[in-house]
């Protein structure tokens, strides 16, 4: 049987820094998440995970931010060489697109690598967005839409889950999340025609798994909350496109969410019903949020019965893409 502890343990991706590696690897994490700091060469980073695969109480999600252009973690190991931001590998053609995405997820499965959090499926509508920018396939939904397909598919078929953000779309922000929370002030239908509509597709083609932005949007809530740890969001994505997929957060320590306070954002994310965290730190802080929720969730059911349900779906998912565990 697994307790309930080891059934947090598992909704959370971690990065290296802290010195709590070890331990929340014998918690049993869901999974590590990598960072340009961690990949030195091709054998170093190799050893890394064969060493973190050894420790881990069950096959964890290995995971890396890998869109090319500005968010491209394994610069160290190309020597300068980089592959092209998503707006001008689409911009150079479909079979391009295919071509640079199947080299990327042969690079990875070379690491052992089974998550990317990619593509980036955010419709770019405002020039001026300090975060997402070239990191968009396009400013048209449709466009973004045919991009997605090509390089969610070719992920799948080389074993790696892909997961698309930044839902319900970043693209009209003119704040950096990592910085501020961005407010996103567009009605449903707007949001729905040009930002939620790739999306929306993903789903159709049975995408496993999205990451919830930092945003405030109005449409979901007219108080001043994340949509990533909006029930009304998370609810909208459940009711409305009828996602069935693992909901992961953006990195928590970003400052459009930390402001809500440490314990208290990861707890109003699990019963908003998000079913996984980023958090690119395994320090004491970061151990200690889990603990604490824990503590929390021994005697509270609502709590309880959402690290359940997440936790059924993180087990399923796995078994999909990384066998029995």
């Amino acid at each position: 049987m697994v307790d309930l502890k080891e059934k947090l343990y598992q909704m959370f991706i971690l990065g290296t820094e802290g010195g709590n590696l070890d331990e929340a690897l014998k918690n049993g994490i869901g999974g590590v998440i990598f960072f340009t700091k961690d990949i030195q060469s091709t054998e170093q980073f190799k050893t890394l995970i064969t060493n973190i695969k050894q420790k881990c109480k069950t096959k964890p999600f290995l995971s890396i931010d890998q869109e090319g252009g500005r968010v491209e973690r394994t610069e160290n190991i190309h020597g300068g060489k980089k592959y092209l931001s998503a707006k001008f590998t689409y911009e150079k053609g479909l079979e391009f697109l295919e071509e640079q995405t199947q080299e990327i997820a042969q690079e990875l499965k070379i690491y052992g690598i089974n998550l990317n959090f990619a593509p980036c499926i955010d419709t770019n509508t405002n020039p001026n967005n300090p975060i997402i920018g070239e990191r968009a396939f396009s400013s048209n939904p449709d466009e973004v839409i045919e991009a997605e397909k090509i390089v969610s598919s070719t992920y799948r078929k080389n074993g790696i889950i892909p997961c698309v953000k930044h839902f319900p779309g970043h693209g009209d922000a003119d704040t950096d999340s990592h910085l501020a929370l961005p407010k996103i002030d567009l009605p449903l239908n707007e949001m729905e025609n040009t930002h939620i509509k790739p999306f929306k597709n993903a789903i159709k083609n049975n995408i496993d798994m999205i990451m919830v932005a930092h945003l405030h949007c109005t449409c979901f809530e007219k108080e001043t909350i994340p949509t990533s740890l909006s029930k009304n969001a998370i609810d909208y994505l459940r009711n409305n496109l009828k996602f069935e997929g693992i909901t992961i957060s953006d990195d928590m320590i970003m400052k459009g969410v930390a402001d809500f306070g440490e314990v208290e954002a990861c707890e109003m994310g699990i019963r908003a019903g998000l079913n996984m965290f980023i958090y690119r730190n395994c320090d004491n802080k970061t151990i200690n949020i889990i603990e604490k929720i824990y503590q929390k969730a021994i005697i509270d059911e609502e709590l309880r019965q959402n690290i359940e349900n997440s936790y059924n779906k993180i087990t399923n998912l796995k078994k999909k893409f990384l066998g029995e565990q």
